[in-house]
């Protein structure tokens, strides 16, 4: 597995830094976040150390929509409201001009009653 040693999620993955996990596999990570902005806002990150989703390529395509796919159930399961009237919203942020402030590929899963704090 790809890691970075100055990286926080790498960090997170390999438990040098602690976390509130939502689900864990051999390559999956989702976690809380440490500054909500929604009743519900976790984070899905590739164990493998990828840098933003502009280093997406085609050996990352399965790997990719597992995350997606498996995001459904974790906001149910975490406390988002079931679709049409629930729901939830995944945003991942890809370079300085995109936000994104980890340079490890991460989406934001957010849901819950409105107003959020932010989105």
């Amino acid at each position: 597995m790809n890691t970075s040693s100055d990286c926080i999620f790498c960090k997170i993955v390999s438990g040098q830094i602690p976390s509130r996990k939502v689900f864990e596999d051999d390559e999956i990570l989702a976690f809380h976040d440490i500054n909500p902005w929604a009743p519900v806002h976790f984070l899905m990150i590739p164990k493998t150390h990828i840098v933003s989703m502009a280093h997406v390529g085609p050996a990352h395509q399965a790997l990719i929509g597992r995350m997606l796919g498996l995001a459904p159930r974790l906001a149910l399961e975490a406390g988002a409201g079931p679709y049409p009237e629930g729901g939830f919203r995944i945003v991942t942020n890809t370079g300085k001009e995109g936000g994104q402030e980890v340079h490890h590929l991460h989406f934001h899963v957010m849901g819950g009653p409105r107003p959020w704090l932010r989105g």
